[in-house]
């Protein structure tokens, strides 16, 4: 594991957990008790946490930082790909219809799709302007892209025209992915104009699909799209905190573990 993404779930355990100690996760992570004390750190230093003696404390401001496509892209890789796999099993009939959001784990997940046997029978939809071009050039023939204006930093498709027309459809399940997921706020992201897209698509599907590595458990960003209550199911991967995990479930979410 790399050191970057040992951080992200490091970020992610603490603001789940509330509290973490050098200790357990020098065991958790298999790497010694300094390296840890050099993550949490570098994760002090970005307010990610609050270093404590022995350990650190979640910090409970709202972030705003949004990553660019392709730094995000090489982010927890291989959970990625593990959920877009597991997500699979919930595509709907061939002749079935699905919304795809914007975002890297989906854009793992549009390769899966674009390679399944029933891809020319399935509808799609998505405001992602990568997802469009690459699965239109895989053959997938029915693929819609939604007008409006593309934010530059994700290359997702926003705006009133996107939203207009999302209003006019129904999909049989939508995928969703997020920059951060927590109890209390649900699905958030940075840009309001991204959640609306994200909520309209919601809104207007059967079943709601969220794919959303380990990472990004516990983390709060300042727009919520979508409580917990407007999801059925969570794709994340075998880092999830177990109690994250149970607290999701109990609220009558299905959890995948991926991996």
């Amino acid at each position: 594991m790399y050191a970057e993404e040992r951080r992200r779930q490091i970020a992610s355990l603490t603001a789940v957990e509330g509290r973490v100690n050098v200790t357990d996760l020098s065991k958790r992570f298999n790497v010694t008790a300094e390296t840890i004390r050099r993550d949490l750190a570098v994760l002090d230093h970005e307010g990610a946490v609050h270093r404590v003696h022995g350990g650190a404390v979640a910090s409970q401001n709202f972030q705003t930082t949004e990553l660019t496509v392709d730094a995000r892209a090489k982010s927890a890789l291989s959970a990625k790909n593990a959920i877009a796999r597991a997500a699979m099993d919930y595509v709907p009939d061939a002749t079935g219809g699905m919304f795809l959001d914007a975002g890297t784990t989906i854009s793992a997940l549009a390769e899966q799709i674009a390679q399944h046997s029933l891809a020319r029978k399935w509808t799609i939809v998505t405001n992602c302007l990568p997802i469009a071009m690459q699965m239109a050039s895989d053959g997938v023939e029915e693929v819609q892209l939604l007008g409006g204006y593309v934010r530059a930093i994700t290359q997702a498709v926003v705006g009133d025209t996107a939203l207009r027309t999302l209003a006019l459809m129904r999909a049989d399940v939508a995928f969703i992915g997020t920059n951060a997921l927590t109890l209390d706020h649900g699905l958030s992201t940075a840009d309001s104009q991204e959640a609306a897209v994200k909520r309209a698509m919601i809104i207007n599907s059967r079943k709601v699909v969220v794919l959303c590595d380990a990472s990004k458990m516990g983390c709060d960003y300042m727009v919520s799209f979508a409580g917990i209550n407007d999801i059925d199911v969570v794709i994340t991967d075998a880092a999830a905190p177990q109690s994250f995990v149970d607290a999701l479930r109990e609220r009558g979410v299905e959890v995948v573990l991926a991996g």
